[in-house]
C-alpha cells in the first residue's frame, strides 16, 4: 500500500512537500481548524483535496488552496489494542457467529482506509462489548466476500456449516452477511434447512462501522438477544426496523426484501409486519406470525439452470429461444399485475413447455397475489402451462426453483415442490 494511496498531481506534491503520509494524525488550519487522520483517496479522485477522518468518525475533504497551515501531530497510525479474551460466563448460553463478508462486525484500517473484519472473540469483545453480557460467542470466518459475489455454491457451504452445528450446544447461529443479496441467501437457507430446530439470524449493516450512523453494532446485539430470548426457530433477517436506534426487525426469511439502497431500515417484510421486533426492554412477537415447526429434513443442493424473466413492453422474445436452447430447466416469470406477459411471448412459452421446462408466474407488484383466472390473458397463459405461484416474492421463487430443481428427481416432482408451502414463502 502506497504511503500516499490515491493522491496524485497537486495533492501528492502537497503531501510530499510537508512530509506527510496516509495514516498520519495532522492539524489543518483554513478558516477553521481541524484535527484528523489523513485518509487514502479513491483512485479517480481529483488532486485538489486531502481527506481527513475526524474524531467524530466523519470524513471531510479539505481544499489544498485554502490550507493556511498543516502540521504533523503524530506519525503513528493505530496502536494495536491490548485486547483480552472475553471472560466466559458459564451461566450464559453459547451462540456461533459465522462471517461470510460484509461490514457487520468490522473496524476501520486507518492506514488503508478499508473496513476489515473484526471477528475473533477478542476483537468482537473490544468492538461490541455488549455481546459478552448476552452470550458466550464463538466466531468463525467461512469466507470474506461482498454479497454480490456470492453464488449458489456459497449458499450450499453456509447451509452445510449451519447443519453441522444443529445438534451442538449453540442456542442459535448468526450469519454475518452483506446486504445486497442477503434475501437470496436467506431464502436458500430457508428451503435447504426447512424445519431447522434452532434460530438462525442473517445480520448485515447498511453503513460501515467507522461511521457514526453505523447500524452494525445494534443489529448484532439485537440478533444475539433474539437468538437467546425469543424461544423460536427458523431463518430470519435481522436489521433496523426504522431510522432510529429504538427497534430492530426480525423478518421471516422467505418474506423479506431489500427495498432501499442505503436506509438503515432497507429490509421490509412483504405482505405483513416483521415476525419479531427487538426493543430495548423486550422482544415482541407479531401475533399474526404463526410459525409451525416441521420435521427437520435438510436437503442441501441447488441447480442454477433457472432463469428469471422480467416482462416489459418491448422484450425481445428471442431471449426465450436462447433460454430454451441453452439447456435451462425452469423459468420464473416476473409478470405484470395479476400475472401476465404479452402475446409476443406466447409462442415461446409453448415451446418451453413442450421442451419440458417448469414455468412459474410471479408478479412485479411489491405486494398482492397472482390470480391468472381473472383476465383472458391470464387464462391463456394457464392453458399454455404456466403455474401461478401465489404471492411468493420473485427472488424467493427463483431461489426456490434452484433448490427444487437441485433436490428433485423429475420436473413433475419439482412442480409439486414449487406448489407446496415449504418455508412459509406463501403468506395469507
Amino acid at each position: 500500500m502506497s504511503s500516499h494511496s490515491g493522491y496524485r498531481g497537486k495533492s501528492l506534491a502537497f503531501l510530499e512537500k510537508h512530509n506527510l503520509e496516509v495514516g498520519n494524525l495532522v492539524k489543518v488550519e483554513t478558516d477553521s481548524a481541524y484535527s484528523g487522520i489523513l485518509m487514502p483517496r479513491y483512485e479517480y479522485s481529483d488532486d485538489k483535496h486531502i481527506v481527513l477522518k475526524l474524531k467524530s468518525g466523519y470524513n471531510i475533504g479539505v481544499e489544498i488552496d485554502k490550507i493556511k497551515k498543516i502540521e504533523l501531530e503524530s506519525s503513528e497510525t493505530i496502536k494495536k489494542e491490548n485486547m483480552p479474551q472475553p471472560r466466559v460466563d458459564p451461566s450464559l448460553p453459547k451462540i456461533l457467529l459465522v462471517s461470510t463478508g460484509g461490514t457487520i462486525a468490522s473496524k476501520i484500517d486507518y492506514r488503508t482506509g478499508g473496513v476489515t473484519p473484526a471477528l475473533t472473540a477478542a476483537e468482537l469483545n473490544a468492538t461490541v462489548p455488549e455481546l459478552a453480557k448476552i452470550a458466550n460467542v464463538d466466531t468463525e470466518v467461512l469466507f470474506s466476500e461482498y454479497s454480490e459475489n456470492l453464488l449458489p455454491e456459497h449458499w450450499k457451504k453456509i447451509a452445510e456449516k449451519i447443519n453441522s452445528h444443529v445438534k451442538s450446544e449453540y442456542k442459535g447461529i448468526i450469519i454475518a452477511h452483506g446486504t445486497d443479496t442477503m434475501q437470496y441467501t436467506a431464502a436458500a437457507l430457508s428451503f435447504s434447512l426447512a424445519g431447522i430446530p434452532i434460530p438462525i439470524a442473517l445480520v448485515g449493516s447498511q453503513r460501515s462501522s467507522d461511521r457514526p450512523s453505523s447500524d452494525a453494532a445494534l443489529n448484532l446485539i439485537a440478533a444475539a438477544r433474539f437468538l437467546v430470548e425469543s424461544n423460536t426457530s427458523g431463518i430470519y433477517v435481522v436489521m433496523h426496523n426504522n431510522q432510529s436506534d429504538d427497534e430492530v426487525a426480525c423478518h421471516w426469511a422467505t418474506r423479506v426484501r431489500k427495498n432501499h439502497t442505503s436506509k438503515r431500515n432497507a429490509f421490509q417484510t412483504i405482505g405483513g409486519d416483521p415476525a419479531f421486533i427487538v426493543k430495548r426492554e423486550k422482544i415482541e412477537k407479531n401475533p399474526q406470525f404463526n410459525h409451525i415447526q416441521k420435521d427437520y429434513m435438510p436437503k442441501i443442493n441447488f441447480d442454477t439452470r433457472v432463469a428469471l424473466v422480467k416482462y416489459y413492453p418491448g422484450l425481445d422474445p428471442k431471449i426465450m429461444e436462447h433460454i430454451i436452447s441453452a439447456g435451462y430447466k425452469a423459468i420464473i416469470f416476473e409478470g405484470t399485475g395479476l400475472g401476465h406477459v404479452g402475446k409476443i411471448l406466447y409462442e415461446y412459452v409453448g415451446k418451453a413447455k413442450k421442451k419440458g421446462l417448469f414455468l412459474g408466474m410471479t408478479s412485479q407488484c411489491i405486494d398482492g397475489m397472482v390470480r391468472m383466472t381473472v383476465y383472458e390473458s391470464g387464462r391463456d397463459l394457464l392453458n399454455l402451462g404456466i403455474i401461478p405461484l401465489g404471492n411468493i416474492i420473485p427472488e424467493t421463487a427463483l431461489v426456490k426453483a434452484m433448490w427444487a430443481l437441485g433436490t428433485s428427481k423429475s420436473i413433475d416432482e419439482m412442480e409439486k415442490t414449487m406448489k407446496d408451502n415449504v418455508a412459509m414463502e406463501f403468506s395469507d
